[in-house]
């Protein structure tokens, strides 16, 4: 059951989804789960495997939600005393006659970054040179095949170079959640017109949740992707939802520069960090 609690677990993660797992360090006595068993639970409420079930396995289902809802990080460990009548401060009773004990470690397991590049040009490639030293994965979609190829990109989760609209027929607001970020960095404007219309008609409502948008650009650029938009019945509501431009404000002009700004700000929305500031200490603005 481990190895495929685990498999599972991978598979969800892949999908774009936080999953919280238990396992069950230690027994004693009569007691459902043994040492090994595991189970885990998706953001979304999905569950696979078993703690050994019952009121245990209630428990400690609710006790992985509550760790995925507040976005707690690292793990917990707990004792679980199968006997309504058990006392100490580091037990928690549970209304059994099995009178067991079972200790139980507790964690949240997020997926990693997963960014979906449109457009393979210098930008996405100076990216990606970031991407890969941190250990994060991407994808590539541009429909010049030359830029979107396993040459250029040999570590690419996905590789596209089909039209736009091809691409977005077969997505959907659930399968758009594999990617944490999707940056549109196409060489053709009217391509990346295409893709900014037809993701945020996708995604519609979908906005608190995986995945955030990005167009590089200029503010003239934006002005004529929100007009368009707007004659497509687009509200404003999901076009504020867009972050443009991308990057933080370091006057980047190169490639590389630009991909700097850009994965600190994705880094910085991950680590909920102001990218302006330190943590602890307020710079002189002179």
């Amino acid at each position: 059951m481990c190895p495929r609690v685990l498999k599972w677990t991978s598979s969800k993660l892949l999908e774009g989804h936080k999953v919280a797992m238990a396992t069950v360090i230690s027994a004693t006595g009569s007691v459902p789960g043994k040492p090994g068993a595991r189970i885990a639970i998706t953001d979304t409420g999905e569950t696979f495997g078993t703690v050994g079930g019952a009121g245990l396995e209630f428990k400690v289902l609710k006790k992985l939600a509550d760790l995925i809802q507040n976005e707690e990080a690292g793990g917990i460990v707990e004792v679980f005393a199968l006997n309504k009548s058990a006392k100490g401060f580091e037990v928690v009773a549970l209304d059994s006659l099995c009178g067991g004990k079972v200790t139980i470690s507790m964690e949240v397991v997020s997926p990693m970054p997963h960014i979906l590049l449109f457009g393979g040009g210098h930008v996405a490639q100076a990216i990606v040179s970031i991407i890969e030293q941190i250990g994060w994965n991407y994808s590539i979609h541009d429909t010049r095949k030359e830029y979107s190829n396993t040459n250029l990109f040999p570590s690419a989760i996905e590789l596209h170079s089909n039209k736009v609209s091809e691409f977005l027929e077969n997505e959907n607001k659930s399968t758009l959640q594999r990617f944490s970020d999707i940056l549109l960095l196409g060489h053709d404007w009217k391509e990346d017109e295409e893709r900014l219309i037809g993701l945020l008609k996708i995604l519609g409502n979908l906005l608190s949740s995986r995945p955030k948008v990005g167009v590089i650009g200029s503010k003239a650029k934006w002005k004529s992707f929100e007009k368009i938009a707007k004659q497509n019945d687009i509200d404003q509501e999901l076009l504020d939802y867009v972050i443009c431009p991308i990057g933080i404000n370091i006057g980047a002009q190169s490639p590389e520069e630009i991909a700097i700004a850009v994965c600190a700000q994705i880094i910085s929305q991950i680590k909920k960090q102001d990218a302006n500031e330190p943590n602890w200490r307020t710079h002189s603005k002179s």
